[in-house]
């Protein structure tokens, strides 16, 4: 299975080089965040109680990593659903390919682009802006991504070979990840002193709120808190729950 691993993800990894607008496109959003909404969270964070520990980039950028992940791990299906209409997947069905080694290669090249895809938005942070960050920091917060780019499109992918449709799989994406988006804190951080009770206790039941907190934790060098053991215990079990969900979908869409 291993070895199927690795071909897939050298097959995929290969066709996103050969069209490297993909990491452009992917960027932009959290560039733009960056560039005209950062410096707006400079003075707001320093005189407003209720954000995270940190300066403003150790607040956005980790943020804007999460982001990044997050839209890249869930649309991942859109390449899925195109690949079927076109074939692709049932030549996969003639081969004697490991069904979960399908899913594995395309998931790890998806947490490479990802990855990629987050040091370039510190390497920008870093260079331009007033960002202090630890090595021991930065590394996990991108092994993080990482996972949660794993996370999301083994779970996309799932979804794409169970719906099927080029038309539904990103409207259905669209209308379940604004509200995970807005109430994990991402941009405004949903906390006590902030948001009213009901809205805090609806964002505490995001596991996302979980990993955007020890993305941030982790990203600032905090490797004492509460909220880093937290974010990574929710983030692992939403994994492996996501790769087993993955994993029976391919193993039965392709038997």
């Amino acid at each position: 299975m291993l070895r199927d691993t690795q071909l897939i993800f050298v097959r995929d990894m290969k066709l996103a080089l050969r069209s490297p607008t993909w990491l452009l496109i992917g960027i932009m959003q959290p560039l733009l965040y960056l560039f005209l909404f950062g410096p707006l969270m400079v003075s707001v964070v320093d005189h407003t109680p209720g954000f995270p520990p940190g300066g403003a980039w150790e607040v956005l950028t980790p943020a804007l990593i999460v982001q990044t992940a997050l839209f890249s791990g869930s649309f991942a299906g859109v390449g899925l659903l195109t690949e079927y209409r076109v074939g692709v997947v049932d030549r996969f069905r003639g081969t004697p390919a490991s069904r979960a080694a399908l899913l594995f290669g395309k998931v790890l090249a998806q947490a490479v682009q990802a990855t990629a895809q987050s040091v370039l938005i510190v390497l920008v942070t870093l260079l331009v802006f007033d960002l202090d960050a630890s090595l021991t920091g930065l590394l996990l917060s991108l092994a993080i991504a990482a996972v949660l780019a794993i996370t999301l499109s083994s779970g996309s992918y799932a979804l794409a070979m169970v719906l099927k449709s080029e038309a539904a799989f990103p409207a259905l994406m669209n209308a379940v990840l604004l509200p995970l988006l807005l109430l994990s804190g991402v941009l405004l951080p949903v906390s006590e002193q902030l948001a009213p009770g009901w809205l805090y206790n609806l964002a505490r039941i995001n596991p996302l709120t979980h990993v955007v907190d020890a993305e941030r934790a982790a990203f600032r060098g905090d490797m004492s808190a509460t909220g880093l053991l937290t974010g990574c215990l929710v983030l692992l079990v939403m994994a492996a729950l996501a790769l087993l969900w993955g994993t029976r979908t391919f193993r039965k869409e392709n038997a």
